[in-house]
């Protein structure tokens, strides 16, 4: 994904530094990342999000506050308050040489701080909180043990994550100013919490606070077992496609007004399949009754490649299900079946290449399929397991006399 270096300045004149990812098609909407309390833009969950994020037609801006990575500044002189206006310069750069933020994303004290600053920026229409506290009051306890001296000598020397951070008591101060839900209430933005029961840094009833506080439309999604700072790549990008998913649903991704409907995400029947055009190359949407997939075709005859070809998915749908009756089977059996790899090719070739083909003088499309087992499993298992692989209902489907009806849909759209 393209990526851009962003230089802005914060309140005080001083230069922040940020990295723009952008999509290499079409631009659904910006987005702003605000990340976890002294982190910079560049942890790895920051990125991973950002980078998934710009997969899927998000533009997203993710910088360092004030006196943090590579901003300047001094950090022991900023707060909380600080950190809001940084926000809402970030913002003000986006409106100038883009487009205003349509998405806050915040992580950690980021996520308080994306919900106490999106009441200041009416181009937002969604705020999306991961492993978030309530309010900015929560860090309190991270300056417990220095909390005395702080207040005494105005400043002290705190550890945080392995670093030495100057800690002033302006900071402390400020905190309370920040440790009302009432913003939260009066959000008047679509909300979406992710939050891991698991998180050892801000517990799950911080997520509850967030959701109780607010208002209809809102969300909550779990993270399962995933520590705070996302630091697994799967949890990450998890949060980015569902992340994706679900903004879908308050903009319009395509940016040609308000009365296009076709540009909201549909919704779809179990079992069912909708896929929409979304340039007018190569370049398609499709839904499914809880996804969102991307198909294209490579650069190289005329598409954006962001997304898996038709045949790479036809090949998708019959590996993954191979791999997933495989699984259901081992599993059943209880055969010690450690993972299964499968790897598939297309082609076309001659009939008469065929054993089993009955026309001999005509060409066919020939999968190739390669599966590799791992596990203690005799030559009997393995045998019994590549039988049951031409058992995946895929499998039938592509092997069995396919009738395909194509009607005009009675809903007739004119433009």
């Amino acid at each position: 994904m393209p990526r851009t270096k962003a230089t802005f300045y914060n309140a005080e004149g001083e230069s922040l530094a940020g990295l723009l990812e952008t999509p290499e098609g079409p631009t659904n909407a910006y987005a702003l990342f605000a990340h976890c309390f002294t982190c910079s833009k560049d942890i790895s969950s920051a990125s991973r999000i950002t980078r998934a994020l710009a997969r899927q037609g998000f533009a997203v801006l993710r910088f360092d506050f004030t006196g943090l990575g590579n901003s300047d500044g001094d950090f022991s002189n900023t707060n909380f308050s600080s950190n809001l206006q940084d926000l809402i310069c970030a913002a003000e750069f986006l409106g100038k040489h883009y487009k205003r933020p349509e998405l806050l994303i915040g992580h950690s004290l980021g996520g308080a701080a994306v919900l106490a600053v999106a009441q200041h920026l009416p181009s937002v229409k969604a705020v999306a909180t991961i492993g978030a506290p309530a309010t900015a009051g929560h860090v309190r306890h991270l300056f417990a043990k220095s909390h005395e001296e702080i207040m005494e000598k105005e400043s002290a020397h705190v550890e945080l994550s392995g670093r030495r951070f100057m800690i002033k008591r302006q900071f402390i101060d400020d905190l309370e100013q920040h440790n009302s839900l009432d913003h939260i209430g009066a959000l008047k933005k679509a909300l979406l919490v992710f939050h891991s029961p698991l998180d050892q840094t801000v517990p799950i009833n911080e997520a509850s606070r967030i959701y109780q506080a607010a208002k209809h439309p809102k969300s909550f999604v779990s993270l399962d077992n995933a520590d705070h700072l996302l630091s697994r790549r799967q949890d990450a990008l998890y949060v980015a496609n569902v992340l994706s998913a679900w903004v879908g649903r308050y903009f319009d991704g395509n940016q040609v007004g308000d009365d296009d409907k076709l540009n909201l995400v549909p919704e779809v029947k179990s079992e069912s399949v909708i896929v929409r055009e979304k340039d007018k190359k190569f370049t398609r949407e499709i839904f499914t009754e809880n996804h969102i997939l991307t198909s294209d075709e490579p650069k190289a005859v005329g598409g954006n490649d962001l997304g898996a070809n038709p045949y790479e998915l036809l090949l998708a749908a019959l590996g993954s299900c191979t791999s997933m009756t495989l699984r259901m089977y081992a599993n059943h059996k209880k055969i010690d079946l450690h993972d299964i790899e499968v790897e598939l090719a297309h082609s076309r070739i001659h009939a008469k290449d065929c054993e089993i083909c009955e026309k001999q003088d005509q060409m066919i499309v020939k999968i190739s399929r390669i599966i590799t087992l791992t596990g203690n499993l005799d030559e009997a298992q393995r045998t019994r397991l590549l039988e049951i692989a031409d058992k995946c209902p895929v499998h039938k489907t592509l092997t069995n006399q396919i009738y395909i009806e194509t009607k005009e849909s009675n809903q007739r759209i004119i433009k």
